[in-house]
């Protein structure tokens, strides 16, 4: 496995990803959506795992516009500070940046790809999954999905019949940022429509992947790998 930083062009913008290359060739690519804490050596460590796994793994930097080579740990100012740029993003700029990551990724002659996204983006994630290119896509406590989106207008949810590939959806049930309520009016809205979909609960609470945050829960983090290596096997049929 290679990794590197790397230039995404859109239009006027570069945008800096992190890139792992796998040791032999394939296809399928995953994008690996950041936490409000920019492409930091957890969202790093993702995609290293990714590209060990046997894919091309590229994380963007989605806090390009505002706040370039961000990158910041998990104390309570840098919580502060990730969500002043969080909520300074726009929907529109962010899946226009994610489209030119998929650009990017075809250039390379890759032809199916999925993404992931925690915390923000996790939310993030299921907008990325209203893109046509993308086949498969893994949420993991997204919040907000089904109150708000980036920017401002109606709730990420709202674009649920967009969604034309795979969903899976990872939330803690004690999660304090996503109330339980709305982890079922997510799965109503998938429900409702003809989206392949499962929706997982842990009993846990936010940020139970990382293993760099107090919320950590090894029990749910690896169970929820295991799921997210069964979705992306796909990409590989």
């Amino acid at each position: 496995m290679n990794s590197s930083w790397v230039k995404i062009p859109n239009q006027s913008l570069e945008i800096d990803a992190y890139l792992a290359e796998p040791s032999a060739p394939t296809s399928a690519a995953i994008i690996v959506i950041q936490e409000i804490y920019g492409v930091n050596s957890h969202i790093r460590d993702v995609t290293e795992r990714f590209a060990q796994a046997g894919y091309w793994a590229i994380a963007p930097a989605i806090f390009q516009r505002t706040a370039p080579g961000f990158e910041v740990g998990y104390r309570q100012e840098d919580t502060k500070l990730g969500r002043s740029y969080k909520d300074q993003t726009q929907a529109g700029e962010l899946l226009s940046d994610l489209q030119a990551t998929i650009d990017y990724l075809k250039a390379k002659g890759i032809q199916k790809i999925g993404a992931i996204g925690f915390c923000f983006g996790g939310h993030v994630a299921y907008l990325a999954a209203t893109l046509p290119e993308i086949q498969a896509t893994a949420s993991f406590y997204g919040a907000g999905i089904a109150t708000m989106t980036p920017g401002g207008g109606e709730p990420t949810l709202s674009r649920t019949p967009e969604i034309r590939g795979t969903l899976y959806a990872f939330f803690g049930t004690e999660d304090p940022l996503i109330p339980v309520e709305q982890i079922d009016q997510i799965e109503a809205a998938l429900q409702a429509h003809p989206i392949d979909h499962q929706v997982f609960r842990y009993p846990t609470g936010h940020g139970f992947f990382c293993d760099r945050r107090a919320d950590y829960n090894p029990t749910a983090a690896t169970d929820a790998w295991e799921k997210v290596k069964a979705l992306f096997s796909r990409l590989k049929d």
